[in-house]
């Protein structure tokens, strides 16, 4: 299984952080939505390695699909051929007070901006005339002087994150690939996710060799029981906070953990961090996430995913997790778990 890997360094170090991770072993580098630029960190990466890069994701609804097709189409060419366009809802809240953008139906609108964008490469491509006409965004004019021609690499890849049922099957049903994410179960992925993807690709009588699927892991790794504890406080943080939030909450639903939520989201309106973490028990840490040695944390991801996808996003988050660490979790994963 390859892996792709969070490129999270200041931008003027993005280039030299890129090399590292790619030294590693990672497959593929990707960004998300956050305090930065989502797509300056992979343009400096594509002119310095030779990997896959992903947005993961971009917020799409408060930008025009144009806008979102010309950079995809650039860190195309720039990468040769190794873009991934990672695209995602957010939430209203964010939508409408920090981005200013509309948030009316969430699943119908990203479903279109796929699809849109999906017209305008064609377009570009010289397959046919732009003509896309929407309910929420439309795009019937091309002239030459903003058209960029066919792509040397092809239109690059399309991917939508999704977690709830009609999201996922949006993305089963138009997108080239679904972001699997992060905060899941074994069980909600296996009994809600992989349902709602079959559902889709038969509304779109499609195969499913034409949707991959892209696991996001949220890992715990270390050796020594220092390494692994000061993994754990950070994983449970995390894991608290996306527990508190109401977009989430199916997962702890489908655990038999709705009375968790209740309780995160209280603690989350005080602020309180900390104790939002420590609500995360043992059980709930390896099944929400993964965490142990490098070879244990590879065997958890291949055995949750291993059966869908031929690689995995992993994430670290709040401690300071050893490179060589995520050299050897790349090498676990690359020869099965072994």
């Amino acid at each position: 299984m390859k892996v792709d890997l969070r490129l999270d360094a200041p931008i003027e170090s993005s280039a030299a952080r890129a090399a590292e991770l790619v030294g590693l072993g990672a497959a593929g580098l990707f960004t998300f939505e956050g305090a930065h630029d989502v797509f300056l960190p992979l343009a400096l990466a594509a002119g310095q390695v030779r990997a896959d890069i992903m947005t993961n994701i971009a917020v799409a609804l408060p930008r025009s699909p144009i806008h979102l097709a010309h950079t995809a189409y650039d860190l195309h060419t720039l990468s040769g051929g190794r873009f991934r366009l990672g695209l995602g809802s957010q939430v209203r809240a964010h939508i409408e007070k920090r981005y200013g953008a509309s948030w009316v139906d969430p699943v119908a609108q990203m479903r279109e901006t796929v699809l849109a964008i999906k017209a305008i490469f064609d377009a570009w491509e010289g397959r046919s005339a732009l003509r896309f006409e929407g309910r929420y965004t439309s795009h019937t004019l091309m002239p030459p002087t903003f058209d960029p021609g066919p792509n040397p690499y092809g239109p690059p890849e399309i991917c939508l994150g999704a977690l709830g049922p009609r999201m996922t099957r949006a993305a089963a049903e138009v997108a080239d690939g679904l972001l699997v994410m992060p905060f899941n179960s074994a069980r909600h992925f296996r009994e809600r996710t992989l349902p709602a993807v079959r559902e889709g690709l038969d509304r779109a009588g499609r195969s499913p060799a034409e949707l991959r699927i892209y696991p996001q892991v949220i890992v715990g790794v270390g050796r020594t029981e220092q390494e692994l504890d000061a993994a754990a406080r950070g994983v449970r943080e995390l894991l608290g906070f996306y527990g508190s939030t109401p977009a989430y909450q199916a997962v702890l639903d489908a655990e038999g953990w709705t009375d968790l939520h209740t309780e995160l989201r209280a603690l989350s309106r005080r602020g309180a961090r900390t104790e939002m973490g420590e609500l995360i028990d043992d059980t709930m840490l390896h099944t929400l996430a993964v965490h142990g040695t490098p070879e244990h944390c590879a065997w958890e991801i291949l055995s949750r995913f291993g059966d869908h996808a031929d690689r995995v996003c992993c994430y670290f988050p709040g401690y300071p997790v050893r490179d060589r660490h995520i050299g050897e979790l790349i090498a676990a994963l690359e020869a099965g778990g072994r």
